[in-house]
């Protein structure tokens, strides 16, 4: 092993205004969706956009049926909670749509790509949320697919729906939507440090208008922004044409105050934790863009890496998709082989992560979120002073409970008073035994759902809390290898999806992923494993960066608030590992070690 140090870089100016910058989007919004395939090395991809992460019995059915028919057989999580389905075979795009639509998977076509929504998946079950956030979900679901403007996003563009508790408040969403403890509910738009405070009855309907004097004003600026801190706005302008907006609407809304971010807590986050803020699955060439299934791998609960898998052809149609006469694609038209990754929302054109999106956890989707997994989602990375709008005011939080992270986050186990299940998938990547198994505890439950969370977890609502029932469930789900414990140290590792599903990832990162994962100390940062410096699906918190070298062998060192350390080793036996992350600072800080 090599310890060397990296060459110095002067960071860029910041511009003006309060937003980071003004990404330069010169090309269409590549984002794969169900209708929008995206060609990846090992085959299509589609992703499946799942509101709140919430599957009845027959929709899990149906994705796991159309994965086996037409794909690789296997269900892939992304770090919003949404699905995709890997390794299509060729023009299997309408007969794909129809299995979606027949289970109500596809609402609105021309609305498919936009319905990223977050929400706290413990909401309505635990007892530690200040409100149940579904009819909010529901409500936001239908006024998207009701607005004539809102096709027009991008399909990073994200809403988040917290219940007051804070775990999807630190998802950096465009649109954050907190229940507050007077009934009401406080409205973000982006990182902006002020909030208003609407009605919660209103509060569906507040978050809609919001995103659509974002498009209002992306036109105003003529640009091609696609979240909201791309704008080349000062701070607060789109707050405050968004109350001209909500006046107009007959609308109430509070005074501007600061706005609220998660649960203060000092812990990291676990590989695959950190959902980003935009989805994007499978990193590099097997990840689609904007969405992180697991970031294509899942790294703990916090710093899930989005999966970015190639870049779509610049009118934003994916090659080889003939668009239908509105400009949509054509259902059951098949991408073209695509040589570059879609990108996913958390990464620029070049590759670094774009202003506005969490690279890390997550989503993949957005964020380089989901599979790594950093700090916990909505955890301030160690050293580093959380953004005015996350930073939560005593008394406006839900306190979490045993069955909680830091962050707010279910971890892996019985929820509450047998009030739900909750596992970890590692890397995101769920076989059709796991999927079975999950949808038979789903059919078992009075609930009759699966919540799928920004983590690359799932959690089986058990409303009638039968003990029996769940500690049942709990025991076929851990036969199956999904995480049911709280101190697995599959919560400490993400990856890209890496060779064989990526043409870009020099080695199978996910394989040398699961056979370490055994050699990272329990007090050590979250590690994210990427195929190359693309870095697909990073997580957003604090992580060790393991990126494969050009020669062989990985280089580690240690991504903290944002910036890679100096200080890195060269690790070519990744047996190894335990050795290397000795050599760097790769623990957590005391403070943030405490186990869920």
């Amino acid at each position: 092993m090599v310890i060397g140090m990296l060459a110095a870089v002067t960071p860029a100016p910041l511009p003006s205004s309060s937003q980071a910058t003004a990404a330069a989007r010169d090309r269409g919004d590549a984002c794969p969706g169900s209708l929008r395939l995206h060609e990846a090395h090992d085959g299509a991809l589609a992703r499946v956009r799942v509101p709140g992460g919430v599957l009845t019995v027959r929709q899990a059915e149906a994705l796991l049926g159309a994965a086996r028919r037409l794909g690789d057989g296997e269900v892939h999580l992304t770090s919003r909670g949404n699905v995709q389905l890997r390794g299509l075979r060729d023009a299997c795009g309408a007969e794909l749509a129809a299995a979606l639509g027949a289970a109500g998977l596809l609402p609105s076509a021309a609305h498919e790509r936009v319905r990223n929504i977050v929400a706290s998946p413990l909401s309505g079950l635990d007892g530690h949320g200040l409100r149940d956030v579904r009819p909010w979900l529901t409500a936001l679901d239908a006024a998207l697919c009701a607005s004539e403007a809102a096709p027009a996003l991008s399909g990073r563009f994200l809403f988040a729906l917290d219940d007051g508790r804070g775990d999807v408040a630190g998802l950096d969403a465009d649109v954050t939507l907190r229940a507050l403890a007077d009934g009401g509910a406080l409205l973000s738009l982006g990182s902006d440090s002020t909030a208003l405070r609407v009605p919660a009855a209103d509060a569906p309907r507040a978050a809609l208008a919001a995103a659509e004097v974002f498009l209002t004003a992306t036109r105003s600026c003529g640009t091609k922004a696609w979240r909201v801190d791309e704008l080349p706005l000062a701070e607060g302008t789109l707050l405050r044409l968004l109350g001209e907006r909500l006046t107009g609407e007959g609308i109430v809304h509070g005074e501007r105050g600061r706005a609220l971010g998660p649960v203060a807590a000092g812990g990291g986050a676990s590989a695959g934790d950190g959902a980003s803020a935009d989805d994007s699955p499978a990193p590099g060439d097997g990840a689609a863009p904007g969405d992180s299934p697991t970031r294509d791998s899942s790294p703990a609960p916090d710093s899930s890496p989005a999966v970015d898998d190639g870049a779509a052809p610049d009118d934003g149609a994916a090659r080889g998709n003939s668009p239908a006469p509105d400009g949509r694609p054509a259902p059951g038209s098949s991408p073209a082989p695509d040589s570059s990754p879609a990108p996913d929302d958390s990464t620029a054109p070049d590759g670094r992560p774009a202003p506005g999106s969490s690279a890390a956890p997550g989503d993949g989707d957005d964020s380089p979120t989901p599979d790594g997994s950093p700090a916990p989602a909505g955890s301030a990375a160690p050293g580093s002073s959380p953004a005015p709008n996350r930073t939560p005011a005593p008394g406006d939080g839900a306190p979490p409970d045993d069955s909680t992270a830091p962050g707010g986050r279910p971890v892996p186990g019985v929820v509450g008073d047998f009030a739900a299940l909750s596992v970890h998938v590692p890397l995101g990547r769920l076989s059709a035994s796991q999927w079975r198994e999950l949808t038979r505890a789903a059919a078992h439950s009075p609930a009759g759902e699966l919540r799928l969370t920004p983590w690359r977890g799932v959690v089986v609502p058990m409303p009638d809390r039968d003990a029996g029932r769940v500690d049942e469930a709990r025991a076929r789900l851990s036969a199956v290898g999904l995480v049911t414990e709280p101190d697995s140290p599959w919560l400490r590792v993400g990856a890209c999806i890496g060779r064989p599903g990526c043409a870009k990832s020099r080695t199978d990162v996910r394989a040398d992923a699961a056979r370490t994962r055994a050699e990272i100390p329990s007090d050590s940062l979250p590690l994210y494993w990427s195929g190359c410096e693309r870095r697909c699906g990073h997580p957003r918190g604090d992580h060790v960066d393991v990126v494969a070298a050009d020669g062989g062998g990985y280089r580690l060192s240690v991504a903290a608030a944002g910036e890679r350390t100096p200080r890195t080793v060269d690790l070519d036996d990744p047996s190894r590992l335990a050795t290397a992350l000795a050599a760097i600072p790769s623990r957590r800080p005391r403070a943030a070690r405490r186990t869920p």
